[in-house]
């Protein structure tokens, strides 16, 4: 049973990876702590404890989050994924798959934060946000080539002490492909269903 809410905590209910968690929580607990301590969902990894090395990295609306700068309280009503829910069932995500293919990681603590924050990415590449390494920023330029420049510049927040970026560029490069070519599919689908 959860602790009766005070002055200082509240009870909230969290939206994490489809499934609705209530718990009381003090308002200074942060994402990250009650993920790893409340819940028990320890694939986000706890690293400098301050927003600068992207290992707690989740998805918040889609939207990448460094969970140990936010609030629990804060993310009552937004739909958080965290690593365990990025695949589909027993099917890993792309993203996943590639870096399983490719090596994109060393020792792994870093790896939950690089493949959600790649998966990220490959979204906001899709709808056409630029980067700091886009040269062409204009909306009618359209997304940039997803160069390994892009890449690198794009993944920036998330730190690999064991120096894995060579293959997790290379890994987000390839799932940026899968994305690409599902979304083409996709689109000739959709364009068969219109004529039909």
């Amino acid at each position: 049973m959860a602790p009766t809410p005070s002055s200082t905590s509240s009870a909230i209910i969290l939206n994490i990876n489809g499934e609705k968690h209530q718990l009381t929580v003090d308002h200074r607990t942060t994402l990250l702590d009650a993920l790893r301590e409340r819940l028990d969902l320890t694939g986000t990894k706890k690293g400098c404890d301050q927003g600068q090395c992207g290992a707690c990295t989740v998805l918040v609306d889609g939207r990448r989050a460094v969970s140990c700068l936010n609030l629990a309280v804060a993310a009552e009503g937004r739909e958080i994924t965290t690593i365990e829910g990025v695949a589909e069932g027993d099917r890993l995500h792309p993203v996943q798959q590639a870096f399983l293919d490719l090596d994109g990681y060393q020792c792994g603590y870093c790896t939950p934060g690089q493949i959600c924050s790649a998966v990220a990415v490959i979204e906001e590449h899709a709808a056409g946000w630029p980067s700091a390494a886009t040269g062409d920023v204009r909306p009618e330029a359209g997304p940039p080539p997803l160069t390994p420049d892009e890449i690198r510049e794009r993944m920036s927040g998330n730190l690999c002490r064991c120096g894995a970026y060579v293959s997790i560029v290379q890994a987000v490069a390839r799932a940026a492909e899968a994305h690409e070519a599902a979304a083409r599919v996709d689109q000739d689908e959709t364009v068969k269903e219109t004529v039909a």
